[in-house]
């Protein structure tokens, strides 16, 4: 038998008291006073407190064998709290059940870990147990607004009369950048599939076959080391357009960040988005993907020491290097041993060679390498540094673009030390006008800096023969407080561009036919031009809601070594299934 709920756990209010109702949900904190047991009862709409009398002998005593996690249905009357006993914290706080039936639908053995928020249960304990990891409060949370997010994102597409088409999960593989995962195929022997670590040839064959908007909410996959903020699986919004530039990208997708944070939290963006080109987010944050929230731009001290008899300074600038700093308010009294304990963490952390400051004081700048510069040196570094008294500033010296990234880190470090990020802003902006292609020393040979597909700029397609490095793409990436949610490009339509393009990535023309004549074919029969863009949802989410890691968003994520503790994959399987599939393992011997 099964009590028909009426009502939710996080629903009644002091406007349904005297009205019969049944809840459903599972028992948390149980109290017996003797003549009365009060529980809570929790479903993922919220708590309810239920409360049993005396009155009726029986059910008293079914209630008290109640324990936590128990699966209850209650039948009862609304009745108000005593003033004294309202619980301003929950929704249902001015009310509760006097219960009239009680139904055990099952038992539960008491969990590894309290259902509570606020827990300090290791990672792999919460993930081995994640039914009950996900019957916690903020994990219903999150979960829950990642389910706004998507009605968010196909409400707004759909709107727009953009047509969600699935593409293929199982594809071949085509190995650029990460690794695939490969799929066996029983049928044909020796043959394989690969998961997609991006639908991007198929959303731009989509274009070819006409459908001129499209997007899917789609997983894909990619056999990489994991971080906090990657998964082995992840899903993306994956969008193409048809005959569109840049602006049109960015407008559409304005709105679409627009819809999903008010949605989602109830915030309002402002747009449009500022934008900010590769080269100068480099120079001036150290990163391709920075968080505006506070301040400390770089200033470039290069032109100031050239000349400076300090080597460090001259040497650097002579090769090619750069002199970088930034200027952090109030901290110029900082003592020497404070300095010292970061001149160590900056060379643990960053990997720079070592750190130079500035001091800032009432009877003038005390630099850390004044014995090798002129006080018009020093002076003159103070100018350009923007600081006043008080302040101090940290120098960088080293080869570009190391140094950047560098001092791009120790920003960062620097920001959450002396708390100078805004944590209520969401700073969004575009990243534009990345090379096209970036050298790699050790293939010795170029790699596309997003992928081979994306379109170099019309003004530089003259020099994609003879200087390739200088060449820009029209690709461009979505940042959200220092985190990419999002990048795109406008698309290669043209077969000889994208055959050109290949040719430059090492890609013979005997291997582009192997692995990409399919599209190289279909750019034969009238290509669009295109462009599209993918945006992470475990990323927004995780950003959204405040996570720590892309775990919390996700309702059954792998851990760190790319497993799943819960179910114990990825496991061994039967030598017959090996055999079906006319694989045979290489065994290494300890």
């Amino acid at each position: 038998m099964t009590l028909k709920r009426t009502h939710t756990c996080g629903e009644l209010k002091a406007e349904h008291i005297g009205q019969e109702v049944i809840l459903n949900g599972w028992v948390g904190p149980r109290r017996d006073l003797g003549g009365l047991i009060f529980i809570d009862l929790r479903d993922r709409y919220g708590v309810t407190q239920i409360v049993f009398t005396e009155t009726d002998v029986e059910l008293h005593a079914k209630a008290e064998h109640l324990r936590a996690e128990y699966v209850i249905g209650v039948k009862g009357k609304v009745i108000a709290r005593g003033e004294e006993n309202i619980n301003p914290n929950l929704i249902t706080g001015e009310v509760e059940i006097e219960a009239t039936d009680l139904i055990i639908y099952s038992e539960a053995d008491t969990p590894p870990f309290e259902i509570k928020d606020g827990i300090a249960t290791n990672e792999d304990v919460r993930l081995k147990y994640r039914y009950l990891d996900l019957r916690r409060p903020e994990m219903q949370e999150k979960l829950m607004l990642r389910s706004k997010l998507y009605q968010a994102v196909r409400a707004y597409y759909h709107g727009l009369e953009f047509a969600e088409v699935e593409t293929p999960v199982l594809m071949r593989s085509t190995p650029e950048g990460a690794r695939d995962y490969l799929v066996p195929s029983r049928v044909n022997p020796g043959k394989f599939f690969a998961l997609p670590q991006s639908p991007q040839t198929y959303k731009q064959l989509l274009m070819v076959s006409g459908y001129d908007r499209y997007f899917q909410i789609t997983k894909c996959f990619r056999d990489e080391d994991l971080r906090a903020d990657r998964q082995p699986e992840f899903t993306q919004i994956d969008v193409e357009m048809s005959f569109v530039d840049e602006e049109v990208i960015f407008e559409t997708h304005e709105g679409l960040i627009k819809n999903i944070f008010k949605e989602t939290i109830g915030v309002d963006i402002k747009t449009p988005f500022p934008r900010l080109p590769y080269e100068e987010a480099m120079n001036t944050y150290g990163s391709d993907k920075p968080d505006t929230r506070f301040g400390l731009e770089f200033v470039d001290y290069s032109e100031i020491v050239k000349d400076a008899e300090f080597k460090v300074f001259s040497g650097t600038v002579a090769n090619g290097g750069a002199v970088v700093g930034i200027t952090i308010p109030g901290q110029g009294e900082m003592g020497r041993g404070a300095i010292d304990r970061w001149t160590e963490r900056v060379k643990k952390e960053t990997g720079a060679g070592g750190l130079i400051y500035i001091k800032l004081q009432e009877d003038g700048p005390l630099c850390s390498v004044a014995k090798f510069l002129t006080p018009e040196i020093v002076e003159q570094m103070v100018d350009a540094s923007g600081g006043k008294t008080g302040d101090l500033v940290f120098i960088l010296a080293g080869p570009k673009p190391s140094v950047l990234e560098q001092l791009g880190h120790l920003r960062l470090i620097v920001g959450e030390e002396f708390d100078l990020i805004d944590k209520e802003a969401y700073n969004l902006l575009w990243v534009t006008d990345f090379p096209l292609l970036e050298w790699d020393e050790e293939s010795r040979r170029y790699h596309a800096m997003h992928h081979p597909f994306t379109s170099p700029k019309e003004e530089d397609m003259d020099k994609l023969e003879s200087d390739p490095a200088s060449v820009k793409a029209r690709a461009y990436d979505l940042v959200l407080n220092g985190s990419e949610i999002g990048g795109g490009s406008i698309r290669i339509h043209n077969r000889k561009v994208q055959e050109q393009m290949f040719k430059l990535l090492g890609i013979g023309d005997d291997e582009a036919e192997e692995k990409f004549g399919f599209l190289l074919d279909a750019f034969k029969y009238g290509a669009p031009p295109h462009g599209g863009i993918a945006f992470g949802v475990d990323r927004i989410a995780m950003l959204l809601t405040g996570a720590r890691s892309l775990r919390d968003v996700i309702a059954f994520p792998k851990n760190q070594r790319a497993q799943s503790m819960m179910d114990n994959s990825p496991s061994e399987v039967d030598v017959e299934q090996l055999n079906e599939l006319h694989i045979a393992l290489k065994r290494t011997l300890k």
